[in-house]
């Protein structure tokens, strides 16, 4: 049976001006410093070198593969000198066959490039591109005769499945390696490891009596399909994939459905970095980022704007996350990049069809950003959305339209459905403007579902204010914008999607925005995830379901005004607010609640919803603290591009 080798350990890696050191996988190797490089290498080729031993292996009735989880974004891969495999694309899993290669102790050499190309995306997008071997590196020893890991990065099993009036239909379907022999023994399993279906053959298809459906956040149930490869009775090799049961669609009237019923998807979009780590992050921190956004009580992610950690696919299918996967097709067309958008929408498709949260495959972000090759563009599209049809006639395609791309464009119309980075009221006036547009789309295109996969505004925990504007990059701004664009939604129903941008704040480098260089700070959690922004608390008290209250604006202390406005977040009905100990009033409302607090010296606030409280103190001050307001020359506020 097959094993796994982790190759984490040891390695050396080679950068600018030839200085070594000694680094452990995953590695980034600008993690600290995407913005200016630093004494680490923004963007360039570098070389990483291990030696390991020759794993036990039966010569002759056994085969080893290399196995990338990701390298960005191309790497050119040597053992002991001789050349093993090019790859370009930093976010999916490849592998080769080194048995050959193999001496007693090896020599590893691999390539790392994320220089300025026209033959590999991305080239230009709103984040850092990372360098490096930034997820696990492995052995993989299996039998000669195996389950396939050489098409592009497959898992060598592939489910299908559908249900009807509970009954579930599942169609495995399994890929063996090259003139392998034996006999594919196919089980399913529940929740708890019991058989409820079994069957034989390659391509084999089972039901489920009494189907338990994957039903989302609220049951988000799992089934487990194993495939045994046996020769004269002996057991040679076995994959294994969880999958879930559930039927879907989108209604341009309705919006998402789920198993039949209206299922509105509102959520976010996640980035992988870390501040310190780059890309390079562990199990834990992936967690961590699943755990917040369950705490806030979204439903769906989109996993912008590339493929991302298989261990988080599996998250989002255990917690019943829905998900829009994409490729990293961002900003302009690249006529020498056209074959990489398919090789890495092949080898997203094929990695990821297994995982029931995945429910639309995006064919690109924003690509209408650079006007140039539109022709070629347009092309490319009609052509990889042909494409994505044929590798997975289950899931619709979609694509995230630039702000300036006008419903009218063809591009905003070539995929299944279509959604729209809109950010009307931060980088142009008229919060109200959302709610025009959306009707407009609407009216004209009334059979074409819509939906919003980006939307947000700067907020920097630091900056505040009582009177916040737009463009101020206060907490208090940020919170208002999102207050609306909730509200908004709520009036447009049929909305099939909304993602904020963004769950967490990210590094990119071409920006200087809110006094910190090289940051996009429209997430509701701090890059380091250590602090939740007030928005954070404002989409809990819509979303969650956990009682709970927030006092806003705790962290704006010093308040020059006589009688201080004070907002709070809940999702219980009725919320108190005190003042030293002294009721200020009770509201009986939803979401957000609002007081009026004569400011006169330090005052303890305390906000009182059912069992749940929240406090903190203010004080009057003479004149408004400097800290809270970005000072001239801190901070562009124009977009990235």
């Amino acid at each position: 049976m097959r094993k796994a080798i982790s190759l984490k350990d040891n390695w050396q890696f080679t950068g600018k001006d030839g200085v070594e050191q000694v680094v452990q996988i995953p590695h980034s190797w600008n993690a600290l410093d995407g913005y200016t490089g630093g004494n680490n290498y923004v963007r360039g080729s570098f070389l990483y070198r291990k030696i390991f031993r020759k794993p036990e292996f039966k010569a002759g009735q056994e085969q080893v593969y290399l196995e990338f989880q990701g390298v960005n974004a191309s790497a050119s891969v040597r053992l002991n000198g001789q050349a093993v495999m090019e790859h370009d694309g930093g976010y999916s899993t490849f592998r080769a066959n080194i048995t050959d290669l193999l001496e007693d102790e090896n020599l590893l050499e691999v390539t790392v490039d994320n220089s300025v190309t026209e033959k590999v995306y991305p080239q230009q997008a709103d984040f850092t591109f990372y360098g490096g071997i930034y997820r696990e590196v492995s052995l993989l020893v299996v039998n000669r005769d195996h389950f396939d890991l050489d098409y592009y990065g497959t898992p060598g099993i592939k489910v299908t499945s559908t249900h009807e009036n509970g009954t579930g239909k599942v169609q495995v379907e399994t890929y063996l390696s090259d003139d392998a022999k034996g006999e594919v023994q196919v089980k399913l399993l529940d929740d708890k490891g019991a058989v409820v279906a079994e069957g034989t053959g390659q391509d084999v298809t089972m039901t489920i009596d009494n189907v338990h459906l994957w039903d989302g956040v609220e049951d988000p149930y799992l089934y487990t399909a194993t495939a045994t490869l046996v020769q004269d009775g002996q057991e040679v090799d076995q994959v294994q994939t969880a999958f879930g049961v559930r039927t879907f669609a989108i209604d341009p009237k309705k919006g998402f459905i789920l198993n039949g019923r209206v299922y509105p998807l509102r959520g976010v979009s996640r980035h992988q970095d870390r501040r310190g780590k780059g890309n390079a992050i562990s199990r834990a921190d992936h967690d961590e980022d699943m755990d917040l956004i369950r705490e806030m009580g979204a439903n769906t992610i989109r996993l912008a704007h590339y493929q991302h950690d298989q261990y988080f696919y599996d998250l989002c299918d255990k917690y019943g996350m829905v998900v829009w996967a994409e490729i990293p097709y961002i900003s302009r067309h690249m006529p020498e990049g056209r074959e990489n958008t398919f090789s890495q929408m092949r080898e997203l498709i094929v990695q990821n069809y297994n995982h029931p949260s995945i429910v639309v495959w995006g064919l690109s972000n924003e690509i209408t950003i650079a006007n140039k090759h539109r022709e070629d563009m347009l092309d490319n599209h009609y052509k990889l959305n042909d494409f994505v049809h044929k590798m997975d006639p289950t899931r619709p395609t979609t694509l995230a339209c630039y702000a300036m791309c006008g419903p009218f464009n063809k591009v905003a119309h070539i995929s299944d459905v279509v959604a729209w980075n809109l950010y009307l009221g931060w980088y142009v006036p008229g919060l109200f403007l959302n709610d025009w547009w959306i009707s407009f789309f609407h009216a004209k295109y009334p059979n074409r579902a819509l939906g919003y996969s980006e939307y947000g505004a700067e907020g920097m925990p630091n900056l505040h204010s009582s009177k916040p504007r737009r463009g101020d990059h206060t907490e208090e701004y940020q919170a208002i914008y999102h207050e609306f664009m909730l509200e908004c939604f709520e009036r447009h129903p049929y909305l099939w999607a909304t993602h904020v941008w963004n769950m967490f704040d990210f590094a990119a480098d071409a920006r200087d925005q809110g006094g910190e260089p090289g940051m996009n700070h429209k997430g509701l959690v701090t890059f380091d995830r250590k602090t939740k922004k007030d928005s954070f608390y404002l989409y809990k008290a819509w979303w969650s379901k956990e009682p709970f209250v927030h006092l806003c604006s705790s962290r704006y202390v010093d308040r020059p005004e006589s009688v201080t406005t004070v907002k709070v977040y809940s999702n219980q009905d009725s919320v108190e607010l005190y003042a030293n100990g002294k009721l200020v009033g009770k509201q009986t409302g939803r979401h957000v609640f609002t007081f009026k607090v004569p400011l006169e010296g330090k005052v303890k606030l305390e906000a009182v919803a059912g069992a749940c409280k929240d406090t903190c103190t203010i004080r009057k001050v003479d004149t408004p603290n400097p800290a809270y307001k970005l000072q001239k020359g801190m901070s562009k506020s124009q977009n990235w591009v």
